[in-house]
């Protein structure tokens, strides 16, 4: 019988072993990025999908529904105080059903600067289910709606639930997105081809930094969480001396929300704020992905 170590593959980019890659600096030196993700959601009533506090009875799920829409009415408001008392830039992954709901959460946030990054219409739904016709419209239709929004079309793109097809890269790069956040298979940006023969930038975006699945999934508790964040921070430190590195903390406003959980996320945050150096670079996912692609040919991989 003749065997083969040939899997399928996405062929998106190639295996670069972290050791072996080109150093580089952020801007002025520094050598870890740190960005904060606030994601703000809105949800169909009665029908879709949703992160659940308890197991949903049957639609509508009112139990649910109402434990995330807490996160729009009163939780976003928390976090917003605490990213302006710790002084704290932001980006926004924003559903655009957001604009229509609660559309004074978003102009909070554009006020402040905050950088906005297209989430998909609703996280009732998933994009990769969508025929490619679909998908297109779906991204663009969202790609639109932002720049009518906020002024300027978005960079950067979180699928809802973290959801792609197979042509979810190439659908970006031809609607004009520099950047995606879907993976978390890296600390450094990575080049992602497309079918067009161009590519488009992969930013690092945290799943274990990230309050659904250590609260949600793992039922993590709230100190917990936020030592989670502190020894990420202080490890990340050390091995960004042996290369430039991305942490990203990624927030959702119905979990975090919630006081006594927002108590220890203020001393994490507070931890970052106060021990910042000038070797760390509290930013957003837009500014890192500008920078590296910037960055001479061969150096990001």
């Amino acid at each position: 019988m003749a065997y083969s170590d040939d899997l399928p593959g996405h062929g998106r980019y190639d295996y670069a072993p972290l050791p072996d890659r080109a150093d580089y600096d952020w801007p002025d030196g520094r050598r870890l990025a740190v960005y904060l993700a606030l994601n703000l959601e809105h949800f169909a009533f009665g029908e879709g999908m949703g992160a659940q506090l308890a197991p949903g009875g049957p639609e509508p799920d009112i139990l649910n529904f109402a434990w995330r829409d807490y996160g729009n009415r009163v939780g976003v408001w928390r976090l917003l105080n605490l990213f302006e008392d710790l002084d704290l830039p932001a980006a926004v992954l924003a559903n655009t059903a957001m604009y229509a709901y609660a559309p004074e959460a978003m102009a909070a946030f554009r006020a402040r600067g905050d950088e906005i990054v297209g989430h998909g219409r609703t996280n009732s739904e998933r994009q990769g289910t969508l025929d490619e016709a679909g998908e297109r419209r779906l991204i663009e239709t969202c790609r639109d709606r932002m720049q009518a929004e906020e002024g300027v079309a978005p960079q950067g793109w979180l699928g809802p639930w973290i959801s792609e097809s197979g042509v979810t890269p190439d659908l970006l790069e031809e609607a004009g997105f520099s950047y995606l956040l879907d993976w978390a298979h890296d600390d450094q940006p990575v080049w992602f081809r497309t079918r067009s023969g161009g590519r488009i930038l992969s930013v690092p975006y945290p799943q274990e930094l990230n309050d659904i699945p250590a609260i949600v999934a793992r039922q993590m508790n709230a100190d917990a969480f936020a030592d989670m964040i502190v020894d990420n921070f202080d490890e990340m430190r050390l091995q960004a001396r042996h290369g430039p590195l991305v942490m990203g903390i990624a927030l959702h406003a119905y979990l975090v929300g919630q006081p006594y959980r927002l108590k220890h996320l203020r001393r994490a945050l507070k931890h970052i704020r106060d021990n910042l150096g000038d070797d760390v670079w509290l930013t957003r996912p837009g500014a890192i992905a500008a920078h590296a692609a910037a960055l001479p040919d061969g150096v990001v991989p």
